[in-house]
Parts: C-alpha cells; sequence; structure tokens
C-alpha cells in the first residue's frame, strides 16, 4: 500500500507542478493559443523533439525520486536518499533542465518570443530556488555524500555520467 501512496503522490505532483508550469502555461497563458491553432510544417514537427526529450526526463526524473529515493519532487515530501541515478548521474537538476526543454519546444513550436522569455524568466527562478534554498538543504541533510556529488556533477549542464563511490 506504500508503494501505491508513493505513485499517486508523485503523480499528483508531476500533474500539478510540471503539468502547469510546463505544459498548460506556455500554451495558454503565456501565448494563448490552443493545439488546434497550429499550422504544421517541419519546425513545429521539429519543436516536438524537445518537447519529446523533456517529457521522457521528467519523468524519468519523477520515477527515480520515488523508486530509489522514496519520496517526491515537492519540498513538503522530499525523497529520504540521496538519488544519484539515472540523469542525476549527468546534472544535479534534470526535472528543471527537463520542463525547461519543454518550455523551449513549445517556444520553437509557436514561434513565440513570450514563451521563450517565460522559459528564462523560469530558469532564473529555478536557479534561485536551487541555490538559496534546495541546494542548503541537501547539503545539511546529506553531508559529505551530497559534497561529492556537487564536485562531480553540474548543475544545469549534463556533463559524463559519473557514479558515486560507494556504488
Amino acid at each position: 500500500m506504500e508503494g501505491l501512496w508513493l505513485f499517486v503522490k508523485n503523480v499528483f505532483f508531476a500533474v500539478f507542478v510540471p503539468g502547469l508550469l510546463g505544459y498548460w502555461a506556455p500554451w495558454r497563458w503565456i501565448a494563448g493559443v490552443s493545439p488546434r491553432d497550429v499550422t504544421w510544417g517541419p519546425r513545429e514537427l521539429a519543436a516536438l523533439i524537445p518537447v519529446a526529450l523533456g517529457t521522457v526526463g521528467l519523468l524519468w526524473s519523477i520515477w527515480h525520486f520515488a523508486v530509489t529515493g522514496r519520496g517526491t519532487p515537492a519540498p513538503f515530501d522530499p525523497p529520504k536518499r540521496l538519488v544519484v541515478r539515472g540523469l542525476y548521474r549527468v546534472v544535479r537538476n534534470p526535472m528543471y533542465v527537463s520542463v525547461l526543454t519543454v518550455v523551449l519546444g513549445w517556444a520553437i513550436l509557436l514561434w513565440s518570443s513570450s514563451v521563450a522569455l517565460y522559459g528564462a524568466a523560469g530558469w532564473l527562478l529555478f536557479h534561485a530556488f536551487v541555490t538559496l534554498s534546495e541546494e542548503p538543504i541537501l547539503r545539511g541533510k546529506f553531508g559529505a555524500d551530497y559534497a561529492a556529488y556537487c564536485a562531480a556533477v553540474r548543475r544545469w549542464i549534463p556533463g559524463r555520467p559519473w557514479s558515486p563511490p560507494s556504488a
């Protein structure tokens, strides 16, 4: 039953936070269009690549938070264990990177500077939240393990896959 509850909490988070910020807001709130308004051509089809990659990255990262970390991405229900598997081996914040990749795809698909600016503003807010809140909390919670992870894995730009010394 605990596994089912963990699944429900992660689905709820994925729908309401990244779902609203990465999918609904760029279309309806920022660009003010519906998918029916899109005229499909080569650029629009190519824009689906970052949307698909970001979606897969987001779902994969949430899965690791649940299975490996035994928690959710929500700050009030964080993982119990440090997650350094999957995309977390190549970038420290794959969920944020994934959502921003989706927003980039929407900006290209909609050819919208408003959506691009929304993505840039989102990155600034994510960066502030990560550096001022998330990282200090994780340093306090996971100590030397988190320090080693930070030294080996970049915050925003994917790098070479890293394996923790105990792996």
